[in-house]
C-alpha cells in the first residue's frame, strides 16, 4: 500500500481544493455578492476545516480504511453500497465534465482554432499515467506545480495593481450581509469537493497520533492557503474591472492577463499563464478519476489496470458528448451545486454523528455491563 507523507497531503490537499476553480470564481461570486463577492470567498474555504476535522476523527477510529468502508462498518453493508455507488457515479461522471472542462477553458479563452478533443485527449493522458503511476507520483507532480500556480496568482495580482481603479469596492456592506450568504452558497462546492476527495484518500495516509495531529493542521493550513489565494483573485478583478465587468467576463482572471505588463516590451502575458494553469485543470480532473477507481474498488473489489482504463475512456467519451460549451457549464453547475454538495455536506456530518451516537452507547454498556 502506498503512502504518502504529511507535507504531500498538504499541497494534494491544496491543489485539489483549488483546482481550476480560480479561473471563473471571480464571475461566480459577483454574480451573487456584487462588489463584496470577494468577502465571500475566504469563509466559504474555511468550511472545510470542520469537515476535514469529523473526516480525520472517524480515521481515527477507524484506521487502515476510507469513508466509504466507514460506512459500510456504520450505516450496514446495503447502505453502505448505496453510498458507494453514488460516490462512484457523481466522481465519474463529473470527471469527464472536469476533461472537458479544459478543452472549453482553452477553445474559449486563447486557442479558439484548436478542436477541443485535442486539449481533452492530451489531458487524459497526462492524467492516465499519473493514475497508473499511483498516488505518490500525482502527490509529487502537486508539490512541484502547486506552488508555481500560487506564484502566478501572486504575480498576477501585483502586475495588476497599477490598474487598479480608486473608489471600485466603496461602498462596503451596502446591501447588509445577505449578499455574501449567497456568494459563499457559489463557492462552498469547491470545499466539498475536497472533502470527498481525502474520504477516498484516507488509506493513503499515515495514521500515526502525531501524524493524526499534522494531517488535521494540514486541513485548516490549505483551506486558509486556497482561500486568500482565491480571495486575491475575486479581489483584483473587483479593483481593476469593477463589479459590473468583473460579473460580465466568464474568465476575468485572464482578461487581466492581457491588460497587465511585465515591461514596456513584455504585455499581454495571460498564455503564459494558461500554460501554467493547466496543470491545475488537470489535477481536478485527474482527483476525481482517482476517486471514481477507489470507489470501484471499495464496492465491487475491481481494480488493476483495465479498470483505469475504462474509467478514463468512460470519461474522455462524457467530455467529448458535450459539444455545446454552454450544456457543459450547466452541467459542471448542476453537478457541484445539486449533486456533489449536497451529498458531501449530509453524508460526512451524519456519518459523524452515527459514530459519536455508538460510541457513548458503548460507553454506556460497558458501565451497566
Amino acid at each position: 500500500m502506498e503512502r504518502i507523507s504529511t507535507h504531500q497531503f498538504l499541497s494534494l490537499g491544496s491543489a485539489v481544493l483549488m483546482g481550476g476553480s480560480f479561473i471563473l470564481i471571480g464571475n461566480f461570486v459577483t454574480v451573487a455578492s456584487g462588489r463584496d463577492g470577494w468577502m465571500a470567498v475566504l469563509p466559504a474555504f474555511v468550511t472545510a476545516i470542520p469537515y476535514g476535522l469529523m473526516v480525520f476523527s472517524l480515521s481515527s477510529q477507524y484506521p487502515n480504511v476510507n469513508m466509504l468502508q466507514i460506512s459500510e462498518n456504520l450505516f450496514g453493508k446495503w447502505i453502505g453500497k448505496i453510498i458507494g455507488i453514488l460516490y462512484i457515479l457523481i466522481s465519474g461522471y463529473y470527471s469527464g465534465l472536469a476533461l472537458g472542462a479544459i478543452g472549453l477553458t482553452y477553445e474559449q479563452s486563447i486557442m479558439p482554432l484548436t478542436p477541443r478533443w485535442v486539449f481533452n485527449l492530451g489531458g487524459l493522458l497526462i492524467a492516465l499515467y499519473l493514475l497508473n503511476s499511483g498516488i505518490e507520483t500525482f502527490a509529487r507532480f502537486c508539490e512541484v506545480i502547486f506552488p508555481i500556480i500560487a506564484i502566478s496568482q501572486i504575480l498576477n495580482f501585483c502586475l495588476g495593481i497599477p490598474k487598479i481603479e480608486q473608489g471600485e469596492l466603496l461602498p462596503l456592506l451596502s446591501e447588509g450581509l445577505k449578499p455574501l450568504f449567497f456568494g459563499a452558497l457559489r463557492v462552498i462546492q469547491f470545499p466539498m469537493e475536497y472533502i470527498l476527495f481525502i474520504s477516498g484518500l484516507l488509506t493513503f495516509l499515515p495514521n500515526g497520533k502525531q501524524e493524526l495531529a499534522q494531517l488535521k493542521t494540514g486541513v485548516w493550513r490549505a483551506a486558509f492557503l486556497v482561500g486568500s489565494l482565491e480571495t486575491l483573485v475575486v479581489l483584483i478583478q473587483i479593483l481593476v474591472f469593477g463589479p459590473e465587468e468583473t460579473n460580465r467576463l466568464a474568465f476575468g482572471i485572464l482578461s487581466l492577463g492581457k491588460i497587465v505588463e511585465l515591461s514596456r516590451t513584455i504585455s499581454g502575458v495571460e498564455s503564459l499563464f494558461m500554460g501554467v494553469w493547466l496543470g491545475a485543470l488537470i489535477i481536478k480532473c485527474c482527483a476525481f478519476i482517482f476517486m471514481t477507481t477507489w470507489g470501484i474498488e471499495t464496492v465491487f473489489n475491481l481494480k488493476g489496470l483495465k479498470w483505469r482504463l475504462t474509467v478514463s475512456a468512460i470519461s474522455l467519451g462524457i467530455a467529448l458528448w458535450f459539444t455545446e460549451g454552454t450544456v457543459l457549464t450547466r452541467e459542471l453547475f448542476f453537478v457541484e451545486n445539486y449533486l456533489m454538495f449536497p451529498f458531501a455536506f449530509v453524508w460526512i456530518p451524519i456519518l459523524w454523528g452515527v459514530s459519536l451516537w455508538k460510541e457513548r452507547s458503548d460507553v454506556k454498556r460497558k458501565r451497566i455491563g
